[in-house]
């Protein structure tokens, strides 16, 4: 009895303390839960405070640190985090306290932690990076080496300060400037190079907005402030900045310096002005030191024409004769000599080449009007477009503003709407024909594709744009006047009666005349877009317009629409994207040729009426519709077209009208329980579905859009019971957020839940409190994780192991994609990687493990075990651990880590860790040398003489790299 009477005293004892802490949580829940309020006030008191003084530092030669700006993320998970919390508290049962009183006391230490970081001592911003800015792409320049000397020249010498590069349009002006603005980044005469392009007409307040941007992405102007205040702001931030090159592209009219901000260079700021213009006048009238581009030789322009045609066609009989002539016509241009160089290209018939030249020389009228010549040179390649449907497509883009930046989705997007790509079956075979013509227009050069964070970006060049507007546009019926400061819309004079597509975008008109009904019987495309002060249309205006196909009022503060909108009988397109204002609409009872119908993020609170009847409609958005309530009941069945369904996270849907959708391809909405989701899933039409993003649970709204936002094939599971019902999850799911699930027990390539989920590449597990195990490697383990390549696991407190292998060697394929690798607030997990993973991890360029109590080590192996003394992670450029109190080692002392391509290296709160296995680069004398990439190395304040007394082969050579955070 005494042996067995002490483990009961003892497990006695235990058990009373466990029940008395559950009741103190229990019974001061409420005090608690005030606790993390006032805690996360504090915390966002002092986010506001560090926000003040960027915004005070940022612009002045500065920019944000990465740890500040780290930190400041980590405070916005934060509040996600404690509003998921908030949302548990009004639907808490009162048994469920004490378990939820653990969570908020958790909560609360996490909070306070990220308080005591948010003190940065040594500042929150550091001094501007050298001058080696984003490279402009360039094509290679031809020609012109005189004049790229003597600007050149000008800006090495002390002499000139303002400069003007003039010459016709499409000579080359741009091409030689952005040549020189890339070689001025590699030289230290200048502390900051500066590119903007200033365009037609002038608009002093976005050339403000766009130098201040130029200078500083996260710099912004105040808003509301004349343009004399925001001038001296400016003047100020460009002073000191230092020594700059300001390049101001595309000038077509005299303006102030002084009225924009920009100080005048002077031999004391050592600054310069450079401008671009096809005007010499521009240039004497601002005082500008005049440097003119002449059009290329012949001998040049046969070399840039050969050059872009393919020189082989020079040996073909009779051709070489008929090329000489063709490149004469050109009249030394390069734009001229690219574009129909790029439209002949592969032709080698001479009779076609003959015809060419004929051709070119009728269209040219009059050589002493130079810009009607260009012209009639570049509407040479808009004719061999061939196709109308492709020529159609190109001056659609001349409705846009000039320099508009177009987005592949928007530009096809646009293109169906107009019923340019039509008679196909499917929204996927659009974009497809879509993307090849963008392929024709690219190639035929009279459209320019550049790349930017959001992918592919299209530009028309200003001559082809000038071209489209004033020598094809009035034979098409447009009539474009996009960007050009207009406070009110053209007369009923300026409305001709043959118009087909009129564009009056991002204009400052805020009223339209009640009396004006322009008669248009023909018109089909008006755009109204970013006129952000429009807030009404008369009843009179759309009277006269009956053909109306494409009514564009996006981004307006249009409050609501006229009744005779009701009548558009022949309505394709109505886009009311970003009107905020827009309560509700007249009945769409009418429209039954409306295909779409978008409302993202407009102010409407309920349902159009008539919604029910528009039978064609294959487009319908109403994503983040905060203010609309329900979707009426078998409304969505009845419109059996729609390809494209996005729905507001707030707003109940049925799942089985949504199976009846047989043509969608494109859907986004929220389930609230698992059922409907399986049953969707499952049913025939969910797999044509080729971009998703579904969630199933509730509390999602503001979750969902930070998941799901530009991602294709998501599926988002929160707070949902795994364990009572499995999920049935796509074939071609690529991301996968699991969070607040029960009974998420099993491993996931043990689950039914991923059993044909292959190509999943993002995985993120939050908030399970039953799992014990990610992956479970045996004789039987299937392979849905090895395409993986972002795996992210956080609040997991009864996560013992990352992967556990059973017998059997780990597969070489097992996380062999894996780059990322994330583990956070994982109480329980104690060893994190087995060393028989290593060899599949040769992907990985990212280890982050944060607050795990229990964490010992990183990478473990058996004593026995000798092979791998070195572990090579040739990819690794992040390794970041933090508050790991319990950690004694990355891995064991016999191995080493050979870690070349690392970056950065962030130890935070591992007091026990006493050695960093990672071994130096040898140089070829043999000596040991920081890893060529090294850019910092960092530690927390407090840590000083943990870094003194930690191990590490050659340390001394890593003190330049040592940076010490809060």
């Amino acid at each position: 009895m005494e042996i067995l009477g002490a483990p009961i005293t003892e497990l006695a004892k235990y058990l009373g303390r466990k029940v008395c802490i559950y009741v103190d949580y229990h019974l001061n829940f409420n005090e608690t839960v005030n606790d993390l309020r006032r805690e996360l006030q504090d915390l966002n008191q002092r986010k506001e405070d560090i926000n003040l003084s960027i915004q005070s530092e940022a612009g002045w030669g500065k920019e944000v640190k990465h740890e500040v700006q780290g930190w400041l993320e980590r405070v916005q998970e934060i509040n996600n985090e404690v509003q998921t919390i908030e949302e548990k508290i009004l639907r808490v049962k009162w048994c469920s306290k004490g378990c939820l009183g653990k969570l908020v006391c958790r909560k609360i230490e996490v909070v306070k932690r990220i308080h005591e970081r948010g003190s940065f001592p040594d500042g929150l911003t550091v001094d501007k990076p050298p001058p080696r800015g984003i490279i402009l792409p360039t094509e290679n320049i031809v020609g012109e080496d005189s004049a790229k000397r003597k600007i050149w020249g000008h800006l090495m010498g002390t002499e000139i300060r303002m400069i003007g590069v003039c010459g016709i349009g499409g000579v080359g002006k741009t091409t030689i400037m952005k040549h020189i603005h890339n070689e001025l980044l590699s030289v230290s005469n200048f502390d900051r190079v500066i590119w903007v392009t200033v365009s037609n007409p002038l608009n002093i307040i976005k050339l403000q907005e766009n130098i201040a941007g130029a200078m500083n992405d996260r710099l912004r102007l105040p808003e509301g402030e004349d343009k004399v205040r925001r001038a001296a702001t400016l003047m100020g931030i460009m002073e000191a900045v230092g020594r700059y090159v300001l390049i101001l592209d595309d000038v077509w009219e005299k303006f102030s310096l002084m009225e924009v901000g920009i100080p005048e260079p002077t031999t004391q700021n050592g600054s310069k002005i450079v401008i671009t213009t096809r005007s010499i006048e521009v240039c004497q009238r601002m005082g500008y030191n005049i440097v003119k581009v002449e059009p290329l030789s012949f001998q040049e322009s046969l070399d840039l024409f050969s050059d872009k045609v393919g020189r082989h066609l020079l040996q073909v009989p009779n051709l070489e004769g008929i090329l000489k002539l063709i490149v004469k016509e050109c009249g030394g241009l390069p734009l001229a000599i690219v574009v129909i160089a790029e439209t002949m290209k592969g032709e080698d018939d001479v009779n076609v080449w003959n015809n060419t030249l004929n051709e070119l020389r009728e269209r040219v009228e009059s050589v002493n009007d130079i810009d009607k010549e260009i012209f009639e040179k570049l509407r040479f390649s808009f004719d061999h477009l061939k196709s109308s449907e492709i020529q159609n497509c190109f001056l659609y883009c001349s409705l846009f503003c000039e320099d508009y930046a177009l987005r592949t989705r928007e530009l096809i997007e646009g293109w169906i709407d107009e019923g340019l790509i039509d008679g196909l079956r499917s929204r996927k075979a659009a974009y497809d024909k879509g993307h090849a013509f963008l392929k024709k227009l690219v190639k035929n050069c009279l459209l320019e594709k550049t790349v930017d964070w959001s992918g592919d970006v299209f530009q028309m060049h200003d001559v082809i744009r000038d071209m489209a507007i004033k020598s094809i546009g009035p034979e098409f019926g447009y009539m474009v006047e996009a960007g050009m400061k207009l406070t009110e819309v053209p007369n009923e004079q300026g409305w001709r009666n043959d118009l087909k597509k009129v564009s009056l975008m991002e204009n400052n008109i805020s009223k339209i005349s009640p009396r004006l009904s322009p008669k248009c019987p023909t018109l089909s495309t008006l755009i109204l877009s970013d006129n952000r002060n429009l807030l009404e249309i008369p009843q009179s205006f759309f009277e006269g317009m009956s053909e109306l196909k494409v009514l564009d009022l996006s981004r307006t503060a249009i409050e609501a629409l006229p009744n005779s909108i009701s009548n558009l009988e022949n309505l394709s397109a109505l886009r009311l994207e970003l009107c905020g204002s827009l309560k509700c609409l007249p009945s769409l009872a009418k429209l039954k040729a409306l295909k779409k119908l978008n409302l993202n993020r407009s102010g409407i609170n309920v349902v159009p009426q008539g919604m029910e009847k528009l039978i064609s409609l294959e487009y319908l958005d109403l994503y983040r519709c905060k203010n609309l309530k329900e979707i009426p009941i078998g409304m969505l069945s009845n419109l059996s077209h729609l390809q494209y369904l996005v729905v507001d996270a707030k707003l109940k849907i049925k799942v089985e009208e949504v199976a009846l959708l047989s043509k969608l391809e494109t859907f986004e909405c929220v389930f609230d329980e698992i059922q409907g989701f399986n049953y969707f899933v499952k049913s025939q039409d969910f797999q044509i579905l080729t971009d998703y993003r579904i969630a199933i649970g509730a509390g999602l709204y503001d979750l969902i859009e930070f998941i799901m936002d530009r991602k294709k094939l998501v599926v988002l599971i929160y707070n949902c019971d795994i364990g009572g019902e499995c999920v049935v999850l796509p074939d071609n799911i690529q991301y996968l957020w699991i969070g607040e699930c029960k009974n998420m027990r099993s491993s996931l390539n043990k689950t039914a839940l991923l059993e044909k989920a292959t190509q999943l590449s993002y995985c993120r597990i939050e908030c399970c409190e039953d799992m014990e195990c990610v992956v479970e490697l045996d004789s039987s383990s299937c392979s849905v994780l090895d395409n993986i390549e972002e795996l992210c696991l956080r609040k997991l407190p009864n996560l013992s192991v990352l992967v556990r292998v059973e017998g059997v060697a780990t597969p070489p394929h097992v996380f062999s994609n894996l780059q990322i690798l994330v583990i956070s607030e994982c109480s329980g997990i104690r060893k994190l990687l087995p060393l028989e993973l290593m060899q599949a991890l040769q992907n990985i360029e990212k280890i982050e493990v944060s607050d795990c109590e229990q964490m010992e080590e990183i990478i473990t192996s058996s004593d026995s075990d000798a092979s791998l003394d070195k572990l090579n992670f040739s990819k690794l450029r992040i390794l970041q651990l933090w508050s790991l109190p319990q950690l004694e080692s990355i891995c064991s002392a016999k191995r080493v880590m050979v870690c070349n391509s690392i970056e950065e290296i962030w130890i935070d709160e591992c007091p026990k860790l006493k050695r960093i296995p990672m071994q130096l680069p040898l140089l070829d004398n043999g000596q040991p040398s920081p890893p060529p990439c090294l850019k910092e190395i960092k530690i927390d304040e407090e840590s000083k003489e943990w870094w003194e007394s930690v191990e590490w082969d050659h340390k001394n050579l890593l003190r330049p790299f040592l940076k010490y955070s809060a």
